[in-house]
């Protein structure tokens, strides 16, 4: 018998931004950092070659939950603070899908902080945004959990006395083997990272740092701008000295087990730190976390990126070894086992 051979697969056509974008007409305040957010992943997303219907994006509550209204990809609005347990559920159901969680500071780290841990802490394979802009938006101006210490809002006005969160410190605490943070008005650095993080096999934690020109104008201007930019933060490259500076002239090294800087031109003997975000121990990284403007450069890019067993494909291997050894399962049977009775 002449087994006539299988015709070739024709190539799917390479999709674009404009593939990603849904009909929908993005709804925020003119000027808001979640626009960049919103066109950078639509830009990246071409880069991974993953088909539209295999991605998710789930978000909780405020106004970075738009965000999968605005993507032509499924999408789930779920409830405060709980979208790191939806994808959960979903990834371990559909371990093929890749999850994107659209969060925001008060949405994952106040009502949700629970969740948002023990997803980093678990590695399921799901990639988490956290869109900060120091303030709650969506609900007129209150102060968040990561607004700085004496902030004046609606809720708090003769200032916070609650001390903020450092999403960046939490992630690392909780062992999430990717953690990274980039900012809405460098786009390619946005992109970078982004597509970083969805090629990492495991939980990923992106900050963005993310403006609020309505409630909270000017958050990060002090260091984001770009005429200060170079000055005021750090760009984190895997294998480079951390220098930085108009003309990389200042640098940061350890001074026992601290960070601190150093003028290169009035040291120039000094050794800056290298960068390597593959460190299996994080105490650079949470060093790194732990640096903030003005009195060090704020820090930009992966902190961390380390390989471990996700807890989805660690998941699979136990349903397969119990099937292997007991048979495939039976949910009636399981019902009505011997822990059940009948009450006449």
């Amino acid at each position: 018998m002449v087994v006539e051979p299988i015709a070739e697969q024709q190539a799917a056509p390479k999709l674009t931004r404009k593939d990603f974008a849904s009909s929908a007409d993005p709804r925020w305040c003119p000027g808001c950092g979640d626009y960049s957010i919103l066109a950078q992943t639509q830009k990246m997303l071409p880069n991974l070659g993953v088909p539209r219907e295999k991605l998710v994006f789930v978000s909780g509550i405020g106004c970075a939950s738009r965000f999968p209204y605005y993507m032509n990809t499924y999408g789930f609005h779920s409830i405060h603070g709980r979208a790191p347990t939806l994808a959960t559920g979903l990834k371990v159901a559909r371990p093929d899908l890749q999850l994107w969680v659209i969060t925001g500071d008060g949405d994952a780290l106040s009502i949700g902080g629970n969740h948002f841990l023990h997803a980093l802490r678990r590695n399921i394979d799901i990639n988490i945004i956290l869109f900060n802009n120091r303030i709650y938006g969506l609900t007129k101006g209150q102060y968040s959990p990561t607004s700085e210490l004496g902030k004046r809002t609606k809720s708090s006005p003769m200032g916070s006395i609650d001390a903020p969160i450092n999403p960046i410190s939490v992630a690392l605490a909780a062992e999430a083997t990717f953690v990274a943070r980039s900012f809405d008005t460098d786009p390619p650095h946005l992109i970078e990272t982004l597509e970083r993080a969805a090629r990492h096999r495991g939980g990923s934690f992106v900050e963005v740092y993310q403006n609020c020109n309505i409630f909270n104008d000017g958050a990060y201007r002090a260091f984001t701008d770009k005429p200060v930019r170079l000055q005021r933060m750090l760009y984190l490259k895997d294998g480079e000295p951390m220098r930085y500076g108009v003309e990389q002239e200042m640098a940061v090294r350890l001074n026992g087990l601290a960070a601190e800087c150093v003028d290169l031109r009035e040291e120039p003997d000094a050794e800056p730190l290298v960068h390597d975000a593959s460190r299996t121990d994080p105490s650079v990284a949470h060093l790194l976390a732990r640096m903030s403007y003005p009195e060090m450069p704020v820090p930009v890019g992966v902190f961390r990126d380390v390989e471990k067993p996700t807890y989805d494909a660690l998941l699979e291997e136990q349903i397969e070894m119990a099937s292997a050894q007991q048979g495939k399962g039976d949910i009636r049977a399981l019902l009505r086992g011997d822990t059940t009775w009948q009450v006449e």
